[in-house]
Parts: C-alpha cells; sequence; structure tokens
C-alpha cells in the first residue's frame, strides 16, 4: 500500500509500505478515508521534534 513517509528534514515521500496486520490481541487495523496534515506536523518535517535522529 501507499504512504507518505518522512525521508529527511524538508523531505517527504509517497512510498509502498507493507500492509499493517494484527500483532498482539490488542491490536486493531481501522480504515482511514480522509486525513489531513496539522500544523503541528510541521515540527517533524522541519526538524524541531525528537524524532530527529530519524535522519540526522
Amino acid at each position: 500500500m501507499k504512504a507518505v513517509v518522512y525521508t529527511g528534514l524538508f523531505k517527504v515521500a509517497v512510498e509502498d509500505v507493507p500492509r499493517s496486520k494484527i500483532q498482539n490481541p490488542n491490536d486493531a487495523i481501522i480504515k482511514i478515508t480522509n486525513t489531513a496534515i496539522c500544523g503541528s506536523d510541521l515540527h517533524m518535517y522541519e526538524g524541531r521534534t525528537a524524532a530527529n535522529y530519524l535522519w540526522s
């Protein structure tokens, strides 16, 4: 399936990723029909979060 992923500071891409699957008894898979990008998503995009280690 396709997903938008952060690939680095100021970089995003649409990539093929594996389908989600149930791994634990308390897991749930939900279908998203609509979504949006929130202004708080820009914190990670601009490198202002603890997620910086992903591409540093």
